[in-house]
């Protein structure tokens, strides 16, 4: 499902039991320097993440100041943000002129600790190549690392390098926990573009062999990512980027089910099994 760009004013964009996401939630705030917003999702633990600007964020009385130091859009400079645990009382304060901040949610019951993630502590792979047209970059925010202390969550920030190609390819599928083969994770993509003016398409084919559908996205606009073959690409000239939230129905380490018409390409692109092994 595509959402294309729409002035949120602060409320959610997948929310809670979502008919395509139900495990998913998502929300973009956008403040000025002074302006506070407070929210508090029951059943879900949530990633908070200032795509632009620095917040202050108070977690059920604990406190993590000036989360966010990147400036004008997502390319300048590295991610940072906090683990909410499941259903806690959160304020955020905009400290900088002005912040949108993401906030990535996923269905999980059981309560943990807050933390915050700085840039330092990004887990950051790079794979593919300029000759195969699948050069990217991802930063992991809730990553791989911190498992024991996220019930559900993966939130990265994926990049395409250089001017144009495929992200996600070769074609892959998570819609069904049926392990060791494949696990269940909803997702959901919301997309930037520099220059902004860009714009991309994302794919999605529901059975290997058969025609799909396919989404014209363009900068803002959030893809919503239930069952299906899913890669996406960039018009040549323009760098895209996308904030990237899943969710495990029964586990958090995802499992990727690669399309058995493409499934051989894994063996062509540089890398690949490195950033597959870091999702895991």
């Amino acid at each position: 499902m595509h959402i294309a760009p729409f002035d949120n004013q602060n409320m959610p964009i997948v929310d809670i039991d979502d008919p395509t996401v139900p495990l998913n939630y998502f929300n973009i705030v956008k403040m000025k320097k002074g302006e506070s917003f407070h929210y508090q999702v029951p059943g879900f633990e949530t990633g908070i993440v200032p795509a632009t600007g620095s917040v202050d964020i108070s977690v059920e009385g604990v406190s993590f100041a000036a989360i966010g130091k990147r400036g004008v859009d997502v390319w300048d400079g590295e991610p940072e943000g906090v683990y909410i645990p499941s259903g806690a009382s959160v304020t955020i304060t905009c400290v900088s002129d002005t912040t949108e901040t993401f906030i990535a949610g996923a269905r999980y019951d059981k309560v943990l600790d807050p933390f915050e993630v700085r840039a330092a502590d990004i887990d950051m792979v790079q794979y593919g190549s300029d000759d195969t047209k699948t050069h990217r970059k991802i930063k992991h925010i809730l990553g791989t690392k911190y498992n024991g202390r996220v019930g559900r969550l993966l939130v990265s920030e994926l990049f395409t390098v250089g001017q144009g190609g495929w992200s996600g390819f070769p074609s892959h599928k998570h819609d069904t926990d049926r392990l060791p083969l494949e696990t269940r994770h909803d997702e959901t993509y919301n997309f930037r573009f520099r220059p902004d003016y860009g714009s991309g398409l994302q794919m999605l084919q529901r059975e290997d062999g058969k025609p799909g559908d396919a989404y014209h996205i363009v900068n803002g606009s959030t893809i919503c990512l239930d069952h299906g073959y899913h890669p996406c690409c960039v018009l040549p000239g323009y760098e895209m980027y996308y904030f990237t939230i899943l969710a495990g129905l029964s586990q958090r380490s995802l499992v990727q089910y690669f399309q058995p018409s493409h499934a051989a390409q894994l063996e062509t692109i540089p890398g690949i099994k490195d950033m597959i092994a870091k999702f895991k």
